[in-house]
């Protein structure tokens, strides 16, 4: 089995576009029918994530964490103890390709960085974008680490202990215990994901602030 997990934060506008494009990945027909189980982490929510979810036909569970890393490694566990061999994450804001997962196999290494690509930069300024473009390289072999584009072979992930409880940066701490414990990684693009540039960004420290830091080096460039 493949376990998707998707943390969850207020994300009633977003959820269902995501959700919606795990589905499509999950029937891709170089699965060969291989069963797909998404997990839906819904942390500290407050509005309607939870009718959106319960629409869908995915498991679901509600927590008080109000912490990304103990949100993903929360659905990991419960994914891997129902018999997942490969576990696929991303974010509630994001949609995936309709080849996400069938990609992330046939690499048949412990893990899968992919990349990113905003989808509306209208709320950013023009520097901002040209600031991103400059830092960001979307070639094969890049070395970006993204909890909303990362796959990690369920072995290999229970053999570095998981993600570590944290409120951001998760994702680069379970990278780097992979790569010290030897593991094999794909760093590739032709899995890219589609992913929000809004400002009002749920994880501090996470991909939203990094915008806002973009546009305030931009700011005392052009100063």
């Amino acid at each position: 089995m493949i376990g998707i997990i998707v943390p969850a934060h207020n994300e009633e506008a977003t959820i269902g576009h995501c959700i919606e494009s795990l589905l499509a990945a999950a029937a891709h027909p170089r699965l060969q029918g291989e069963d797909v189980q998404i997990f839906i982490v819904m942390d500290a929510c407050t509005d309607a994530t939870g009718d959106v979810v319960a629409a869908y036909p995915v498991q679901s569970i509600e927590v008080d964490y109000q912490n990304v890393g103990r949100s993903r490694a929360a659905g990991a566990d419960l994914q891997i103890q129902q018999g997942a061999r490969w576990l696929a994450f991303t974010d509630a804001d994001t949609a995936v390709p309709v080849s996400w997962l069938a990609d992330q196999l046939r690499f048949q290494t412990d893990a899968v960085c992919g990349t990113v690509k905003v989808d509306d930069w209208s709320l950013h300024s023009d520097a901002v974008r040209e600031r991103y473009d400059s830092l960001y390289t979307p070639i094969e072999g890049h070395q970006h680490i993204h909890g909303a584009n990362l796959g990690v072979d369920a072995r290999a992930y229970k053999s570095v202990g998981g993600f570590k409880p944290l409120k951001a940066h998760e994702d680069v701490h379970l990278i780097n215990d992979l790569k010290n414990a030897g593991a094999s990684i794909t760093w590739t693009t032709v899995n890219c994901v589609t992913t929000s540039a809004r400002l009002d960004c749920r994880c501090r420290e996470g991909f939203g602030d990094y915008l806002r830091s973009l546009a305030h080096n931009s700011v005392q460039a052009i100063a």
